[in-house]
């Protein structure tokens, strides 16, 4: 009960705060009025001053931008923080099986700011066209050559406008003699494909690396397994998100979306199709026997239909039951020429034929149960069986379900190191897309993990403190987020109101006790009294009930001692009667006889 006064009070008290505070404004408002009146251009100045001292936000702390630099040795690294394309390379092949108009790799690319950034100064590569082929590529410092290290490969991308169709995956070009910049395009060898890439509805997060046959000297492409993570907002939010491919010597990979990991595997068991082919295949040339019986089920061949099953009797018969309503218009048409319609000026009967109105519902039919032949409604026909069929039975020959046997594979092979890819010389951006002002930035390919994170925590991690810095804080997401979608306000009030709502019911829901002063002219006794006064009777009537019990036990002690008292007589007389008796008795008591 304390609890429940205490929680009103603090309520009420709240409640004043805010309707004291109110009251300040509305003066503080009323004031201004009055000064506009007086001096409308001093009035103008005072309130546009207040407005600048209570509006304006308290400034968000500033985050500085400073280029990243390798903390270890590298095999590549970007920043473009040198504002040019310096040892990349713009392709201008044209891709096959294209038409010319589109064959070409002409998509722009340019080292822009990006939209919007919070860190002036960072720059990046940004895919400046739409529908278009864009190809650009650079070398590395050295060739990648998998032995006994690691490979990280990571960069940033940003889709500034969002994204349709299309991606922003890079390519681990291979170290080949025919391996040219100026004609990257789609069939250039890579060892790995990794990033993202989108169409419609589908969102994708490629590793795909290029496995070469060591019987066949072929390569084959293989794909890792799609990860479990939703990755919508990573191509939505409009964000800066780092990706990150970790191989590792013992086959294992991870891939990390924001240092954070979304999927993970091993080369020898999650990729498709496998790395290595199975050791045993289906014979190509072995064929089923004519007489193989794969039916688990056959009709019984003992079955005869019954007699009385006939075959020919219909699914459904009129009902003879039915009868026709009454009212029933039987000589007037459900559909009638309608008497408005009038045939169009250009009707040219010769072209077009008669003209006849068009039909419309009987209107005499409206009020009716109906017009025209009456027919008895259809009904299921108890009779109906339909065609006959012998059931069926287990088959005594069934052989199950007949599969090729098993031979060795010709072209098996087994590679217990799929780590040890085709060494790659250069990294390129071969990209379509549908949407343009694709950003990235900050590419490394290393070795070492703690090189890797310290290039992402001076590059991508001050794009997050800078983001975060100038987010507004709860309300003011919430808020931009009601401007965006008026339906929010809704859903606050109900969260805000119905709490309100409940503590005041709580509150004030408690059954009304009259007054002092109604107590006082009715003579009643007040609730306190009444209670002391319910009290008193009870305590009285259980002092009573104490008593006439203590009376009780008294009286039953009294006559049993009263008892005992007179036992105790009677065992006292007993002597003296004796004793009176043998004295009576004796002769010299006797007295003599008169004659």
């Amino acid at each position: 009960m304390e609890l429940k006064w205490l929680l009103c009070v603090t309520l009420l008290a709240l409640g004043i705060l805010a309707a004291q505070a109110h009251d300040v404004d509305e003066d503080s408002d009323a004031d201004d009025v009055v000064d506009i009146e007086d001096d409308l251009d001093d009035g103008i100045e005072e309130v546009e001053e207040s407005k600048s001292e209570t509006s304006s936000p308290p400034p968000a702390p500033k985050v500085t931008y400073r280029p990243p630099v390798p903390t270890g040795e590298v095999y590549f690294a970007e920043s473009f923080d040198k504002g040019t394309l310096d040892g990349w390379v713009l392709s201008r092949a044209k891709k096959d099986d294209t038409d010319d108009e589109i064959a070409k790799y002409d998509g722009k690319w340019e080292v822009q700011d990006m939209k919007d950034t919070k860190l002036p100064g960072d720059k990046g590569l940004v895919l400046v066209t739409r529908a278009k082929h864009h190809a650009i590529s650079s070398k590395l410092s050295k060739p990648f050559v998998f032995d006994t290290k690691p490979l990280i490969v990571q960069y940033e991308v940003n889709f500034q406008n969002g994204i349709e169709c299309g991606g922003a995956y890079v390519k681990l070009l291979s170290k080949t003699p025919e391996l040219n910049l100026d004609q990257f395009h789609d069939k250039t060898p890579y060892t790995i494909m990794f990033g993202p890439d989108k169409c419609g509805e589908d969102y994708k997060l490629h590793f795909i690396f290029r496995h070469k046959n060591p019987k066949t000297g072929k390569y084959e492409e293989k794909h890792a397994k799609r990860p479990d993570a939703d990755l919508k907002s990573y191509f939505t939010d409009k964000k800066t998100h780092l990706y990150t491919l970790v191989l590792n010597p013992d086959n294992s990979f991870e891939i990390l979306v924001d240092q954070t990991v979304v999927n993970s595997g091993n080369l020898l068991n999650d990729m498709s199709p496998p790395v290595n082919p199975p050791r045993e295949i289906e014979d190509p040339n072995d064929q089923k026997p004519e007489d193989w019986d794969e039916r688990p089920k056959i009709p019984d061949p003992d079955a005869v239909k019954p007699d009385d099953w006939d075959e020919d009797a219909p699914a459904k018969i009129a009902d003879e039951n039915a009868v026709k309503p009454e009212g029933w218009l039987d000589d007037e048409p459900e559909y009638v020429a309608d008497p408005d319609a009038e045939k169009p000026e250009d009707w040219d009967e010769d072209m077009d034929g008669e003209w006849e109105a068009p039909q419309i519902a009987n209107p005499k039919c409206e009020a009716a149960p109906g017009c025209g032949t009456w027919q008895r409604p259809m009904i299921d026909n108890p009779n109906y069986k339909g065609k006959w069929k012998p059931p069926m039975i287990d088959n005594v020959n069934y052989q199950g379900i007949w599969k090729p046997r098993k031979i060795p594979n010709p072209d098996f092979f087994e590679d217990l190191e799929p780590f040890k890819m085709t060494p790659f010389t250069a990294v390129g951006l071969e990209l379509w897309s549908m949407t343009s002002d694709i950003f990235f930035d900050n590419f490394i390919i290393c070795t070492e993990r703690a090189v890797a994170d310290d290039w992402a925590n001076d590059g991508w991690g001050l794009k997050k403190a800078a983001d975060g810095a100038a987010e507004p804080g709860v309300v003011g997401q919430m808020m931009a987020a009601a401007e965006e979608r008026p339906w929010l306000w809704v859903v606050y009030i109900l969260t805000v109101a119905l709490p309100v709502f409940l503590v005041v019911l709580f509150c004030c829901s408690g059954k009304k006790q009259p007054s002092a002063a109604e107590y006082k002219k009715t003579d009643a006794p007040q609730p306190d009294v009444m209670d002391d006064e319910k009290e008193e009777e009870k305590d009285k009537g259980e002092k009573e009930e104490e008593e006439e019990e203590e009376e009780a036990n008294e009286g039953k002690l009294g006559n049993a001692s009263q008892e005992e008292e007179e036992e105790e007589e009677e065992d006292n007389r007993k002597p003296a009667l004796e004793e009176e008796e043998t004295v009576n008795r004796s002769p010299r008591n006797r007295k003599p006889r008169k004659d």
